[in-house]
């Protein structure tokens, strides 16, 4: 049982690559450890461990120019439609790869792969987010361009997610106005640990008891330097900002 959030150590996960049907199946953190070990000292070896593999990550991608960018939220907030519309919208501008991470079925792959991005679907079983030893396995498979972005769609979930780093550049949370505007001092470490906050599906406004000001002031109160962007990927409104701020930063990247 793995000490930091509870998820089964031993669960099986399984890739799929979309177009050669390679799948391979890897045994999920394998670590052992004994009974006189306290919960504290397991779970700061877990997240060492984590933290040297996620370093490895980085490197890999800062070897080959490539951004990347971990998008959490809990489930339904519309990371899958706002990922979609993105590679859609930016696909002659941008190459694209995605990673993404459920803990069942494929559906969400199958979604990205129709869009004509290269996609890895990893399935965690009873896991509950993604780590760097998941995604460093995706990625020895991916054959990624240089100068590409590298999307890598958590398991919906603002609690543990935010203790792994995977490697990424940005960590972008997404929270929907069908949700309480308290998230972000409900879940304060998701929102700390991100550079980015996205309110998403802005135009249910009208019909939700949601308040947007309050959720950008708290969101502000948990992390001061949060960029947020308010969008509608139904209407497309604020998507050009989203648009901007992905451009910006790819383009500081390519000229790093």
């Amino acid at each position: 049982m793995c000490a930091t959030c509870g998820c089964d150590s031993n669960e099986k996960i399984f890739f799929h690559e979309h177009g050669n049907h390679a799948d391979h199946e890897h045994t999920h953190n394998g670590h052992t450890h004994t009974h006189e070990k306290t919960v504290v000292e397991v779970e700061q070896d877990i997240l060492y461990q984590n933290n040297l593999l996620a370093a490895r990550n980085r490197g890999f991608l800062e070897a080959k120019n490539i951004f990347a960018i971990n998008l959490v939220s809990s489930p339904g907030s519309g990371k899958t439609t706002l990922l979609e519309k993105t590679l859609i919208a930016l696909k002659d501008k941008i190459e694209f790869a995605v990673i993404e991470g459920d803990q069942q079925t494929n559906l969400d792959a199958d979604r990205i792969h129709a869009t004509g991005t290269k996609v890895v679907q990893i399935n965690t079983g009873k896991g509950c987010h993604l780590d760097a030893h998941m995604v460093l396995h995706a990625l020895k498979g991916m054959q990624l361009k240089e100068h590409s972005v590298l999307f890598i769609e958590n398991v919906g979930n603002l609690v543990c997610p935010a203790m792994f780093d995977l490697g990424e550049n940005e960590r972008v949370v997404i929270m929907s106005v069908t949700e309480g505007e308290d998230k972000p001092l409900k879940y304060p470490e998701m929102f700390h640990s991100s550079t980015v906050c996205i309110i998403n599906k802005t135009d249910l406004l009208p019909y939700v008891p949601f308040n947007i000001e309050k959720a950008k002031e708290y969101a502000k109160r948990v992390n001061h330097k949060l960029h947020i962007i308010e969008l509608s990927c139904i209407t497309g409104e604020g998507m050009q900002e989203w648009y901007n701020w992905l451009y910006a930063k790819t383009t500081v990247q390519e000229n790093a």
